[in-house]
Formats: C-alpha cells, structure tokens, sequence
C-alpha cells in the first residue's frame, strides 16, 4: 500500500492541473513517480507540499508546479532525446525518463549524483545516463537533443546549450539576477541560430547554475 498515493493525486489535481499545466502526459508521470522518495526522511511528510525543500549542498529539490511546468513546456511525445542540466534529487530527471526515449543528465557534486543514481536505478529509470561535471558545457557527443532542461538560474542562456539543441528543439532554462529570474523557453529555429523563439513562461527564483557559462561558486 502506498500511502502518499492520496496527497500525490491531490497533488497533481490542485497545485498543478488547477494551474493550467493540461498536458495529460505530464499530469500522469507527476501522478506515479513518488516524490516522497527523493527527499530527505525527515522531510518525507512535506513531500508533496506546494513549496521546494532542501536537499543537501545548498540545492533544492523544486516545487512541484514548476517541475510540472517546465517539464510541458518542453512538449515531449515520448520519442526525444533530452539534457537535464543540474540533476539534484533526480526527481526531475525520473519525470523526464518517463516522458522521453533518452535523458541525459548532469550534476557538478558527485555526492547529490551518487544518490540520484540509486534513486532511478530503484525505479527503473535505465533510459537515464549521468555525469558528473560543469552542466553549462552540456554534453556535446550526444548533441542535439530535442530539448535541453536547467534546472538552475543562469545570467544568460548559454550559447554553448543553443548550439546542442536540434532544429526545432526546445530548451526550458531559467535566467536573471541570483535572487529571481524568468522561466523561458528557447525554440532554435534555424540550423545558423540566427532566428530562435524566446517565450516568458513566468518568474521564478532557482539556486545560481555554477560553471563557466553560468555563475562563479
């Protein structure tokens, strides 16, 4: 028996469809990956709460609204390829293994990595590879990937993810100053990169995205 079945349908019913994330695929996968899984016991009975929560090393494992939104705004049919960039819990990274042919992730502190990596294995996400290192390169020998996921704030968009991403494919990317950003969607347009489509989808407050092509730790 599990018992967070009844607080994940809620809250899957009132903190995400009641927002306007419809995608019925998305709507499903938030409905059968246990949330309460990727965060700390003592935190377990907050799982499903409307609000982020820590998850060790100054990082979060994120509201589950904003997983939701980002994870449609990629508009994934369940034949691409994806770059997760910050693995974290691996939270995020199970919702995408269940909506994609392939994920690739990666996470810069081993120790969170190690731990997400159980955590898919113990679910079965083996469609999921992992690295550990600076996200803001990407993982150019896989490139393009139909959609690019950070899933922290960054300054900019980094042009280096822009030249990964396929033609057509959508990168859901955070970017401002270090206390707020604003949740875009990036649609590369062209094979040159002389037209993409940026999309404000709403503002947002994410841990700083470290590495070269994002912030100094």
């Amino acid at each position: 028996m599990d018992r967070f079945r009844k607080p994940r349908l809620k809250m899957v019913e009132t903190q995400i469809r009641a927002r306007g994330v419809t995608d019925e695929r998305v709507l499903a996968a938030m409905a059968r990956i246990p949330r309460h899984l990727f965060v700390d016991e003592a935190l377990i009975e907050q799982a499903y709460n409307d609000n982020p929560l820590p998850i060790g090393k100054s990082q979060t494992i994120s509201q589950p609204y904003i997983v939701a939104l980002m994870t449609a705004a990629l508009k994934l049919t369940g034949k691409e390829k994806v770059l997760e960039i910050g693995t974290g819990s691996g939270y995020q990274t199970a919702i995408l293994a269940e909506l994609a042919e392939q994920v690739f992730s990666i996470e810069r502190i081993a120790q969170l990595a190690a731990e997400a990596r159980k955590r898919l294995d113990a679910l079965n996400c083996f469609n999921v590879a992992m690295r550990v290192g600076d996200g803001t390169y990407g993982w150019r020998e896989e490139s393009p990937f139909d959609g690019i996921m950070v899933t922290a704030g960054a300054p900019k968009v980094p042009k280096i993810l822009l030249e990964q991403l396929a033609v057509g494919g959508r990168l859901v990317i955070p970017t401002g100053g270090r206390i707020s950003q604003d949740l875009l969607r990036v649609t590369r347009l062209t094979a040159d990169l002389n037209e993409i489509k940026t999309e404000v989808l709403c503002g947002c407050r994410f841990v700083d995205l470290i590495g070269e092509y994002g912030w100094d730790a």
